[in-house]
């Protein structure tokens, strides 16, 4: 299963990118958003990429693979 390392949106407003500057300028949608504050996976490889450039760091800063415990 892939995790985030971190909290997608505490880390994106310490750049300077509050969820209200996200939504207005249509860099995130609303339901984005709401799947990174419940700690949802997103599955867009875009997102990813996005989250990369927004925070100026590589995939494996923000996700990780954890084996399934079955």
């Amino acid at each position: 299963m892939i995790k985030y390392k971190i909290d997608i949106l505490t880390t994106l407003k310490n750049k300077g990118y509050s969820t209200y500057k996200l939504r207005k300028n249509k860099i995130l949608g609303e339901a984005t958003i709401q799947k990174y504050r419940n700690n949802e996976c997103i599955d867009a490889i875009t997102n990813l990429n996005l989250l990369c450039e927004l925070l100026e760091c590589q995939p494996g800063d923000i996700i990780e693979y954890v084996p399934d415990e079955n």
